[in-house]
């Protein structure tokens, strides 16, 4: 596969779709229709997920940033052998750095990256499981930041729309040091960081079978 979607997400309404050369379940992969054009939901409150019924109109679905959101800012933290990046304001927050290397991305703690706490090889497998490309690192002065994939939208149970393989996004502004070959789009409706996924799914315990509530 080599064309990548076309993404544009519309004021307070859908992600609308061209050009999808694959859309499917993350886990079950599960395969739904993306020919033509298509517009997926992202107030969190369509009766026919993932696509669009019109219920961002009657929910007073917002899709403005939050004033309160995580500051788009870039550190970097030098190892040995290795410089790891991380931008926290675009970060979905999936835990996959802190779950497979506790040693270097520390929960509650300052600094919370140890670029020092494990041996290169490790950390850079760690950074490559990061789905919103918040993370990415630096050896010899070269940044390893995209990735090789044929583009898709994956749909996270409960969660984000996963890109991989690239997109072209349109209208969007792009966190420092952003990959634009795989990030997470918000599905729930209430990231601080529209239309990037915040974490914010596992905060408000977004059931994508239910409805979303009134605003």
């Amino acid at each position: 596969m080599s064309v990548k979607p076309t993404i544009t997400p519309k004021e307070n309404g859908p992600y609308v779709v061209s050009d999808c050369p694959m859309l499917k379940g993350l886990l079950d992969g599960k395969q739904y229709a993306s020919t033509g054009t298509i517009a997926l939901c992202r107030c969190g409150g369509s009766k026919n997920k993932p696509y669009c019924d019109g219920t961002h109109g009657t929910i007073g679905f917002s899709s403005a940033k939050a004033a309160d959101r995580v500051p788009d800012a870039r550190e970097n933290y030098a190892g040995e052998g290795i410089t790891i990046h991380d931008n926290r304001g675009i970060c979905a927050h999936s835990g996959r750095c802190t779950d497979s290397l506790a040693s270097v991305f520390r929960l509650r703690q300052e600094p919370w990256i140890d670029p020092k706490g494990a041996a290169v090889e490790k950390i850079v497998a760690a950074v490559e499981q990061c789905p919103s490309g918040a993370l990415s690192y630096s050896i010899d002065g070269v940044e390893h930041r995209d990735r090789q994939h044929d583009p898709e939208i994956l749909i996270a149970p409960n969660g984000p729309y996963a890109i991989r393989g690239g997109a072209d996004l349109q209208g969007c502004e792009w966190g420092e040091g952003a990959s634009r070959e795989h990030f997470d789009l918000c599905r729930c409706g209430q990231s601080k960081n529209k239309p990037f996924c915040s974490g914010a799914h596992w905060y408000h315990h977004f059931d994508e079978h239910a409805p979303a509530p009134k605003a």
